[in-house]
């Protein structure tokens, strides 16, 4: 079964806070109409076990970003025209697109953020993996998901700390077919 599946229906516990269902994003816009989490059922599988692991160290995942309709990438692409933080919807859909990509962070079983290396969309050289400049804590938090992500079935982005791939591959899912009818756009 690769269907899209609402995550919180999966793992309960887990923090959503869709950043493009609300102004909080880089575009200033509120994008999606919708504020719960999809993503392929084969990749919140996997994203159980993250969050099993987590919960046994009394933290959690926070969702920013899971399944996005095709139609964001356009809007996303005609903003910021940069491949290293947009996928050019021309050349290839994003994996967002696909249900099987998530960007998140570390929180405690409050929801609390964790101290990370950078805001969300922080298109900048600090939000990459390998920048030497991070405080010893951030490093430490973004150490913990992205070891637990990794050997969990999922590669992560160089360019932003909280970007992660299902190593499983999946076509893209139009807005039909993952039965999300409602889409912002905001020009």
């Amino acid at each position: 079964m690769d269907c899209l599946v609402k995550v919180k229906d999966y793992i309960p516990d887990i923090f959503v806070e869709l950043k493009y269902a609300s102004e909080d994003n880089f575009t200033g816009h509120k994008i999606y109409d919708f504020t719960e989490a999809y993503l392929r059922y084969g990749t919140v599988q996997k994203l159980m076990k993250v969050q099993e692991a987590l919960r046994k160290q009394g933290l959690s995942l926070k969702i920013w970003d899971a399944y996005r309709p095709p139609s964001a990438q356009f809007v996303f692409w005609e903003i910021c025209p940069d491949d290293t933080y947009v996928a050019n919807p021309i050349k290839g859909f994003s994996p967002h697109s696909r249900g099987g990509a998530v960007d998140i962070t570390l929180v405690d079983q409050t929801g609390r953020e964790l101290e990370m290396p950078t805001e969300y969309d922080d298109f900048s050289g600090k939000a990459v993996r390998d920048y030497p400049d991070w405080t010893p804590q951030a490093t430490a938090n973004q150490r913990i998901v992205e070891q637990l992500m990794v050997d969990n079935g999922f590669t992560a982005y160089e360019g932003e700390w909280w970007h992660y791939v299902d190593t499983d591959k999946y076509e893209v899912v139009e807005e039909a077919e993952a039965g999300i009818s409602r889409f912002s756009v905001f020009y």
